[in-house]
């Protein structure tokens, strides 16, 4: 079949850019779209500071009689591209008809321009930002809801992605727990031992202010994450972005800091889970959909809460720190009985330390989505994504 790619530029582009997924979900009971103001602010060169040293492209795919049967984004970010073996961009926002001709085509339209940029690998399906959203693509778990901003596709999306040559750089898990489910014992003795020491604590965020969260969220943030590949050490500027971006959604009951001597040492960041709040939003948080948003809030309709991040600075690693703020939540949250499950954000399968603390706090694996590599030069050999067993440990990838 003949299909034309074309450049999303105007208003009616980005609005059929949006309305695709609504055609190719309609009859998935468990699909969630994203909401189309949080992927614009991807393309906002005033809003994404991925912008200052990178570009972005999106196409649409049509067919001959110009019906929109799929859409790609391209990207690269200077500051993260260069920190592999090659110069590598990204894909993402990849939806597709089950056509693998259609789905190679938007693949070669994103090659092409990011080869034209300089890059010599592509990342998909990733986002033009942080990891924490619309990163890696479904490939277990499609009988459950997805997350806020945790991406959810169509099963043959994988054979189009393996069929063009894209390979497994990295697996990323999602666990699930019932808060009711006591602690394991390893976490309770931790937590035991650690309790002793009066110049520990744990303590949630209620009554701290913006300012002061941002500092210690900032404190732990580029002391654990430091020695990930690609890392760049966190700004003020961007923590205290992030504390006034949650600060309309958080719960302070169930984001916890640990602290030596009053200077933190690690951080447990939970949030109400939100789709299942815009799920009944349709994918538009406009006005009626902010009236929506507001009235559940207010309905305290979440049961579940969701792991944003979770981070230990190397020297407190493997002392119990982790088992102190689960056994703390245990304590405190619980009893409350607002929420009856958590889910974990995505867990890079290299970060091992990470994963060894969800085989002890008895998680259950609940989805699996997996971010590919496609090299340029098809004779170049193909390395996974290191692991970092030995000196990580930290959620976030």
């Amino acid at each position: 079949m003949a299909y034309q790619i074309q450049e999303v530029k105007t208003r009616a582009d980005i609005k059929a850019f949006h309305g695709l997924p609504f055609a190719l979900y309609a009859e998935l009971p468990h699909w969630i779209p994203h909401l189309k103001q949080d992927v614009e602010k991807v393309f906002d060169s005033k809003k994404n500071k991925a912008f200052r040293k990178g570009e972005a492209r999106r196409w649409l795919l049509k067919d001959i009689n110009h019906k929109v049967v799929g859409r790609i984004a391209a990207f690269y970010d200077q500051k993260t591209a260069n920190s592999f073996d090659q110069p590598t961009g990204g894909l993402g926002f990849f939806e597709c008809i089950e056509d693998k001709e259609a789905a190679f085509l938007l693949f070669d339209t994103a090659k092409a321009w990011l080869t034209s940029k300089g890059m010599e690998a592509m990342d998909g399906p990733i986002n033009f930002g942080e990891k924490n959203a619309f990163w890696g693509l479904l490939v277990e778990g499609y009988e459950h809801a997805p997350a806020y901003q945790i991406n959810y596709h169509l099963p043959y999306y994988r054979s189009f992605f393996e069929a063009y040559g894209f390979r497994t750089h990295y697996e990323q898990y999602v666990f699930w727990r019932k808060l009711t489910d006591p602690a394991q014992e390893v976490f309770v003795r931790k937590a035991s031992m650690l309790k002793q020491n009066p110049d520990f604590e744990v303590r949630n965020v209620r009554g701290v202010s913006e300012a002061q969260l941002a500092k210690d969220f900032l404190a732990v943030y580029n002391a654990a994450w430091g020695n990930h590949a690609g890392f760049s050490p966190m700004k003020l500027a961007q923590a205290q972005a992030i504390m006034k971006a949650i600060k309309p959604v958080k719960d302070p009951d169930i984001s916890l800091f640990a602290f030596y001597q009053n200077q933190p040492i690690g951080f447990y960041i939970n949030l109400p889970e939100l789709n299942q709040i815009f799920r009944y939003v349709h994918g538009n948080l406009n006005l009626w959909g902010k009236l929506v948003f507001l009235w559940h809030k207010w309905r305290k309709t979440p049961k579940t809460m969701f792991g944003v991040v979770f981070g230990i600075v190397p020297e407190w690693q493997g002392k119990g720190v982790e088992g102190a703020m689960i056994k703390f939540a245990e304590d405190t949250i619980v009893p409350k009985g607002n929420y009856v499950d958590t889910l974990i954000t995505w867990i890079g399968d290299f970060n091992l330390k990470m994963l060894r603390v969800c085989e002890n706090l008895g998680v259950k694996k609940q989805r699996t989505l997996i971010t590919y590599r496609y090299l340029f030069d098809r004779s170049k050999p193909f390395e996974r994504h290191p692991f970092i067993g030995k000196s990580g440990n930290s959620s976030k990838t």
